[in-house]
């Protein structure tokens, strides 16, 4: 519940001008700690930043590098998962069994895995030279 309002609260801080599309996201590290990021669109598409990007900048500003929970929320009708570059961002720090929940800001929640959202992710054991 705590991660629902966070990202509730951060959505709306959204700079969406353009698309009026507000997310919010909202993640935990293993001690605990709760990050958050919206949406901040440019008139320069696609030079804007999504609400997964930002919260993942913020605990790594803060010097955390491993999610543990995530939540994604946006006014929509069905609850809307990240694009494919936070998904690959959410897969950098997080294990594929690392839970995520995607929901709308009528209260529809969906539960899924990073492992689920991006099957095959690139690794770094792709980079290995073996």
């Amino acid at each position: 519940m705590e991660l629902r309002q966070k990202a509730l609260s951060v959505r709306e801080n959204a700079h969406a001008p353009y698309s009026n599309f507000r997310v919010g996201a909202a993640l935990r590290t293993p001690d605990g700690h709760i990050f958050t990021g919206c949406n901040v669109e440019n008139v320069a598409y696609p030079e804007g930043t999504c609400a997964e990007a930002g919260a993942i900048a913020a605990m790594v500003a803060a010097g955390e590098r491993e999610i543990v929970e995530v939540y994604v929320i946006a006014d929509s009708p069905d609850p809307v998962p990240p694009c494919g570059g936070c998904r690959q961002k959410l897969a950098e720090f997080a294990g594929a069994d690392v839970p995520v929940t995607l929901a709308t800001t009528q209260g529809t929640e969906r539960r899924t895995t990073v492992g689920n959202l991006l099957p095959g992710a690139f690794g770094p054991g792709h980079m290995d030279r073996a």
